[in-house]
């Protein structure tokens, strides 16, 4: 025949590669086949489901965590701004004589004292309510002649005795015993200081 060559006992074929033999499997291996076909088992699914879930939850409890100690700080950071634009009004009317005045500047709005209002301060209100007010805002009142932080994240934090998410501030006038006087009952006014109305908890 064409293309064949016998050579003693052996006869090769000419121009044709032999095929390489197949991989036998082994029983262990044809058994593991249909289970990686099979993929996910449903209660696996459900553990890493479950899994995800409680890591979602953790990391989304941190953040509102991170975003409430924030919102404290930023608020602190208002009233200190506060406080530091009072004592220099008081200071500004003791130099000019003016000390009659002082007592206008317990019920004046704390805001108008600052060079640059914050953003979030959302103006005057009439006796306003928590659901008035946007969160995480302040507002003057006008009934009480208070400035109010609404709360926007208070997850940690104790109200005072009102109840309310919000923290109420004015300024206070402090007394001492007057110089020079003989007996304990004279008071002078003695500074001022911006603090809040009712103790409350927040972190502490």
């Amino acid at each position: 025949m064409r293309g064949l060559r016998k050579t003693g006992a052996r006869t090769e074929v000419r121009g044709k590669p032999s095929p390489l033999p197949l991989p036998l499997l082994s029983p262990q291996s044809s058994s593991l086949s249909p289970r990686l076909l099979k993929g996910f088992t449903l209660i696996e699914l459900i553990v890493v489901i479950t899994v995800l879930s409680v890591l979602a939850g953790t990391l989304l409890s941190r953040v509102w965590f991170y975003q409430e100690q924030a919102e404290k700080a930023a608020m602190v950071g208002v009233a200190s701004a506060i406080q530091g634009a009072l004592v220099m009004q008081y200071g500004r009317l003791l130099v000019r004589g003016m000390e009659s005045e002082v007592t206008a500047l317990a019920t004046d709005n704390p805001m108008r004292w600052l060079s640059k209002q914050p953003r979030n301060y959302s103006g005057e209100f009439y006796d306003p309510t928590s659901r008035s007010v946007a969160p995480g805002n302040w507002v003057f009142d006008l009934k009480t002649r208070e400035l109010i932080y609404v709360l926007d994240r208070a997850d940690h934090f104790i109200p005072g005795k009102d109840g309310q998410k919000w923290i109420r501030y004015r300024a206070n006038l402090m007394y001492g015993p007057a110089l020079g006087a003989s007996d304990n009952t004279s008071k002078e006014l003695a500074g001022v200081l911006f603090e809040p109305t009712v103790p409350y908890r927040w972190f502490d």
